[in-house]
């Protein structure tokens, strides 16, 4: 294993972003912080997620000092109003009736945390169909939308609603790898390994 790969910690325990790294050969721990997140009064949804990342990545590099971390954050946002995860099953309902037949962004930050602090942001816009109410009630009965920004994934059986995607699928689920990987190279982890082969010098 690639000893830079492996300095990685995600302050996360996303099953998601943990598969989103994989897919870009990226080897980590991963690591679950403490970060409260509620939004501040009068917080736009990119500072909001902007913050969080980044509150993320530190809390992680604080009890991990050894490590570059990895934070990340997600939120769906209908106009300037943040959907968050759903606190129950009457609010799952009301995102997605508020979603139905509309545009909305979902931003995600990225973060990483290590001898400098980096972020970067990506918004995507996704426009739903018309959902009705009994898909709505059918889709929450699958535990899917639970855990989840605006109450659904788009990865999952949330995908049925999707009617046009503008941005990052990645960025979406919850890690944009474009981003990540960016952020990720310039802390000297590179998926490729061309930084470590060109550190090698050139071959024989």
């Amino acid at each position: 294993m690639n000893p830079d790969r492996s300095r990685l910690v995600l302050a996360s325990q996303s099953p998601r972003r943990r598969a989103l790294l994989a897919q870009i050969g990226v080897a980590h721990a991963a690591l679950p912080v403490d970060v409260d997140e509620a939004a501040l009064p009068g917080e736009a949804p990119a500072e909001y997620v902007l913050r969080l990342a980044l509150a993320k990545a530190r809390a992680g590099r604080a009890l991990r000092p050894d490590r570059v971390v990895l934070g990340a954050d997600t939120a769906v946002a209908v106009d300037e109003a943040i959907l968050g995860k759903p606190a129950d099953r009457a609010d799952a309902l009301a995102m997605l009736a508020r979603l139905s037949g509309r545009e909305h962004r979902v931003l995600t930050a990225v973060a990483l945390a290590g001898e400098r602090e980096e972020s970067r942001l990506s918004v995507s816009h996704v426009r739903f169909r018309a959902i009705a109410p009994d898909e709505a009630a059918a889709y929450w009965a699958t535990g899917e939308p639970a855990d989840k920004a605006g109450g659904y994934a788009v990865q999952g059986l949330g995908a049925v609603f999707v009617e046009q995607l503008h941005g990052s699928y990645s960025g979406v689920m919850g890690l944009p790898l474009y981003e990540t990987a960016e952020l990720l190279r310039r802390a000297g982890i590179d998926p490729l390994g061309v930084l470590e082969r060109a550190s090698e010098g050139p071959a024989a």
